[in-house]
């Protein structure tokens, strides 16, 4: 009788070890969990650390403290490279304005010099690849600095629709080049929102040509009451994953290889950086991009 005492009295104890163990166990895994998410959703040069003294669990956060350190080293390596290539780039651009602007200069004058037929053919597809390379040297250097963590767009009161109407009205000309009527939904409340209104008007320009390389021959644009923002239109060249990839920097598809591919990550990185939201879809051969403005003044009357 009194073995059986002393053996449930040992089991008892047994059991109570192993449940104080498991106890410490799930509370440190618990505290490696949260910790773990932490570190990910900031940037923080702190380690992983648990209270219990658990062999187990300490094994295991020394474990992924060892990756964290890892992930830092290379995430400040991508970091630094990223920044290096953005300086490089705003450079690079930077000093080829100056012999582009000379060189479209001196066309000028050659163009006035009396030629022959010939020569005037010659002269105009050099001032036409000439003008082409500065629309591109200008694209490169407005990414590098508006990607640039330095950069800050001050936002201000801004009247989205007229902002709108103005983009749409300049594209006009180019437009009707392309026997493109763009079908206009516009929203009669005021859309008014905190922006930065060059950024805005960016956003809008880049769409616009973005619809002059892709569309079929037609283009809707519309602004709802709530700020949202629609660009569609038939593009039967495109694919669902070209759509996708629209905002990815240096993508272009085939019948746009005279682009950077530039355009649509700006608008994108612009939006966001004034806090709104943009992304692009594509059905029934329809390429559809969307911008949610945040949210700010309601429209007025």
């Amino acid at each position: 009788m009194i073995w059986q005492i002393i053996v449930c009295v040992v089991f008892f104890i047994i059991i109570g070890i192993l449940g104080v163990k498991l106890i410490l166990i799930r509370k440190g895994i618990e505290e490696i969990q949260a910790g773990f998410a932490e570190k990910l959703e900031s940037d923080t040069n702190t380690l992983i650390s648990v209270s219990t003294r658990e062999k187990t669990v300490r094994g295991l956060a020394n474990d992924i403290n060892k990756q964290l350190r890892q992930l830092r080293k290379q995430r400040h390596r991508f970091v630094q490279g990223d920044l290096e290539l953005k300086s490089a780039v705003t450079n690079i651009s930077h000093d080829l304005r100056t012999p582009l602007t000379a060189i479209s200069g001196y066309l000028d004058l050659l163009d006035q010099a009396e030629k022959s037929q010939e020569a005037s053919r010659y002269i105009e597809i050099i001032k036409e690849r000439t003008q082409l390379l500065k629309q591109l040297t200008e694209e490169l250097f407005r990414y590098s600095v508006i990607s640039s963590p330095d950069w800050d767009a001050e936002a201000e009161p801004v009247n989205v629709n007229a902002v709108l109407e103005e983009s749409i009205a300049g594209f006009y000309a180019a437009l009707q080049e392309r026997n493109i009527t763009p079908e206009i939904h516009m929203t009669e409340r005021k859309i008014m929102r905190q922006l930065n209104r060059d950024a805005l008007s960016r956003v809008f320009s880049n769409l616009m040509s973005n619809a002059l390389k892709y569309s079929d021959g037609d283009l809707e644009i519309r602004l709802t009451d709530k700020g949202q923002i629609f660009f569609s239109n038939q593009a039967s060249d495109l694919s669902q994953v070209e759509a996708q990839r629209l905002f990815d920097r240096f993508y272009t598809v085939e019948s746009a290889r005279k682009s950077t591919g530039l355009g649509l990550s700006i608008a994108k990185i612009l939006v966001e950086q004034m806090k709104g939201s943009m992304n692009a879809r594509y059905e029934n051969s329809r390429l559809i991009l969307q911008i949610q403005l945040p949210d700010g003044h309601t429209g007025q009357k």
